[in-house]
């Protein structure tokens, strides 16, 4: 059985949230007191946690069962703001002319977590995460500093994002070409192309447009690590108008692997001058990404 609800508000955002029930609990919410005491208590979407393991914890029924179904990707929209989202360039749940007709989902952006790792963030704002590279065969450390915190849910992989403006971070794999031995031999539309694919972090709703690198700005650093800063635009739904964005992309090849791993930062450019800039980058410049120590463990990959 399904409850569906939906809640409209003055702004127009709607959530949509999904509750899968198996019939002996969807029996006793089919009437009376129980069943308004049960749909006031998930009436919020910021009651909901994203994950399968926040939803078991949260639902003493599905628990029971051990038997539910639940898409992480509904509950992190629940919990996100939709139109910051959409300003940002994506949506939580696709639901666009343009992603509909391209059969679109989630983003792919190469990123593996090592099975049974997640992406953390202390105090200070320090990201952490373990990926698999060269079809999951390796494994290598990343890390960053972030003021965002890390976005959780279905739709993604090792992102930071602040959802009221939309400035934020997410990493990227990528092969090495073949015949390019090093990031610095990457050709600048080795860049666009792998950022602006059509599955790509900014694509739900068609490629973005005015796709420009900048010249003379970014280079290579002394460790190895090779700086691109691009200009581009993409489309919001909520005001079907393009959106003028700036990233900065730090990219490396870490040490015995054919991958090139990259952490991309952005903001539009109204929030460019506002401060984002120097936030993302502060953020790109603090990213790291090394070959793991050797271990025993299984190197399957998983994401949430």
């Amino acid at each position: 059985h399904n409850v569906i609800i939906w809640n409209k508000d003055k702004t127009t955002t709607m959530h949509l949230l999904t509750l899968f029930l198996l019939p002996a609990a969807a029996s006793s919410l089919a009437s009376g007191p129980s069943r308004t005491a049960a749909l006031s208590r998930i009436s919020s979407p910021t009651d909901v946690e994203p994950g399968r393991r926040a939803f078991f914890i949260k639902c003493p029924a599905a628990t029971a069962a051990a038997a539910l179904a639940f898409s992480p990707s509904l509950a992190s929209a629940a919990k996100m703001d939709e139109e910051a989202f959409l300003r940002s360039g994506g949506v939580a749940v696709p639901m666009g002319v343009g992603s509909q007709a391209n059969g679109k989902g989630k983003p792919e952006t190469g990123v593996f977590l090592r099975d049974g790792g997640n992406v953390s963030r202390d105090g200070s704002g320090a990201v952490a995460a373990e990926v698999l590279v060269d079809d999951q065969k390796e494994a290598v450390l990343v890390s960053f500093v972030s003021p965002w915190k890390v976005a959780t849910g279905g739709l993604f992989d090792v992102e930071c994002r602040d959802n009221k403006t939309g400035d934020g971070c997410y990493l990227v794999v990528a092969p090495l070409p073949k015949g390019v031995q090093s990031v610095s031999a990457l050709p600048e539309g080795f860049f666009t192309d792998e950022l602006f694919k059509p599955t790509g972090r900014y694509s739900f709703y068609g490629q973005p447009t005015d796709v420009k690198v900048r010249k003379g700005a970014g280079g290579m650093s002394d460790d190895g690590y090779r700086t691109v800063e691009i200009g581009f635009s993409n489309l919001s739904q909520s005001t079907n108008a393009e959106i003028p964005r700036k990233c900065v992309v730090s990219a490396t090849v870490p040490t015995n692997t054919n991958s090139v791993v990259m952490l991309v930062g952005s903001a539009s450019t109204s929030r460019w001058k506002k401060g984002a800039e120097e936030d993302v980058r502060k953020t790109v410049g603090s990213f790291r990404a090394a070959a793991a120590p050797k271990s025993g463990l299984r190197s399957r990959g998983g994401n949430a």
